[in-house]
């Protein structure tokens, strides 16, 4: 077994093929007695070339220009032999060569990236975003074989092309009859995930170009629905004899109340209900998608909720604040308690939220600044959203207005 390695860089010069007494100027990688050539698109006049010294003889400014080209062209080559033995390669001439020559990369496939990802980012992202960017790639895999009948291609086809017809395929994809077409934001959602892996792939330089240099997304702003001050009131004078619409209804509440998402209630416990600097009970605790700190006063209503569940068999258990279940029981459960309500609207756990956000602080003048905070938002304008929402309490205030202007010209 062979445990040293024999390697040279030779320049030389092919004087039988010369014109005009002008030929190439080649060089020579030799490792382990087996030899590769690669020529330097030089030219040198062969009374000019001094094979001993591997150089152009004489001191003008092209010979000078040449033996500085030589020398930077070994030093490149003996720069990829170190490269590759650090790297265990299985190292012969021809390898060196193609590293030089920047013929020996690897052509990642949009597979490989998908199995990176998802490997280096299982401990960074949430069960519940790993999960859509597997949708997004499932997605992916079904436009390929959709469009270009494959199952995988290179990075480096990836281009401004495959990006709008990923786009369009999107919008007219039912992955089952009773599904419904994808919409606009959910769209752009799916190519905002395969653009974040297209970036993954250019910083580690397994792509030369980002494909998504001209894409521009087209998100649309939504309402985002809430429950009106009537519609709350509905679902908190329900009582039920059924146990576990109790338990939503008590959830759903708390979250009008306090403004937190189903993931940051669930993780709730004794720990996180201190005086705060008012002296009353806050709710202290760090918001999971954002892991910022939220502080939120306890309104009566939440806190009577906290109260009602202190000694539940359901809290006692969990040893969390609130009776636990799982997010997908609690919006089926919630459709139940919209109709039992009368409420039209798709109620969700997370438009609890929103609710709060709009009916129980901006429509009752509490500042956006202050609302922001309470709903452990990093920018005002994620906030802002809201307050577009408000045509309602502003027509409200019109109509009241309307009233006291018609009594005064009445008694006028």
């Amino acid at each position: 077994m062979r445990t040293s390695l024999t390697f040279s860089v030779l320049f030389w010069i092919y004087a039988k093929r010369a014109r005009n007494n002008q030929t190439d100027i080649y060089v020579r990688i030799t490792l382990n007695g087996k030899k590769v050539n690669i020529s330097l698109k030089e030219k040198v006049d062969i009374d000019a070339w001094d094979a001993k010294s591997q150089k152009v003889k004489g001191n003008t400014a092209r010979a000078k220009e040449i033996n500085l080209y030589l020398d930077e062209v070994k030093s490149d080559i003996m720069q990829c032999f170190r490269d590759l033995k650090s790297e265990k390669r299985i190292l012969t001439a021809e390898l060196i060569k193609a590293r030089y020559l920047g013929e020996d990369k690897i052509n990642y496939s949009l597979k490989n990236i998908f199995d990176y990802h998802n490997e280096v980012m299982t401990h960074k992202l949430k069960p519940d975003t790993m999960g859509h960017y597997k949708t997004t790639q499932k997605y992916i895999l079904a436009y390929l074989s959709s469009k270009y009948k494959v199952s995988d291609i290179f990075l480096q086809n990836l281009d401004y092309e495959f990006v709008i017809g990923f786009e369009s395929f999107l919008r007219s994809y039912q992955s089952r009859p009773s599904q419904g077409k994808i919409g606009n934001n959910a769209t752009m959602k799916h190519i905002q995930r395969l653009r974040r892996m297209a970036t993954l792939a250019y910083n580690m330089e397994w792509i030369d170009r980002d494909p998504f240099i001209k894409f521009k997304p087209k998100l649309e702003k939504k309402e985002r629905e809430f429950l009106t001050k009537t519609e709350l009131q509905r679902i908190e004078d329900l009582s039920s004899s059924i146990e576990r619409l109790t338990a939503v209804k008590d959830l759903f509440i708390f979250s009008c109340y306090t403004g937190m998402s189903y993931v940051d209630i669930m993780k709730l416990n004794e720990d996180n209900i201190i005086p705060g600097i008012d002296g009353n009970q806050w709710i202290m605790a760090e918001r999971i998608k954002t892991k910022t700190p939220v502080k939120i006063p306890l309104l009566p209503i939440a806190e009577s909720i906290i109260k009602k569940y202190g000694d539940h068999p359901r809290t006692k258990h969990t040893e969390g604040l609130m009776p636990y279940m799982s997010n997908q029981k609690l919006n089926s459960y919630l459709k139940e308690i919209a109709d039992i309500c009368g409420i039209t609207k798709n109620l969700t756990f997370h438009m609890a939220r929103h609710t709060f956000a709009t009916t129980i602080t901006l429509s009752n003048g509490v500042p956006i600044e202050t609302v922001s905070k309470l709903l452990g938002h990093t920018k005002i304008s994620t906030t802002q959203i809201y307050s577009r929402v408000l045509e309602q309490k502003i027509g409200e205030d019109m109509l009241t207005l309307k009233g006291k202007l018609n009594n005064k010209v009445a008694h006028g």
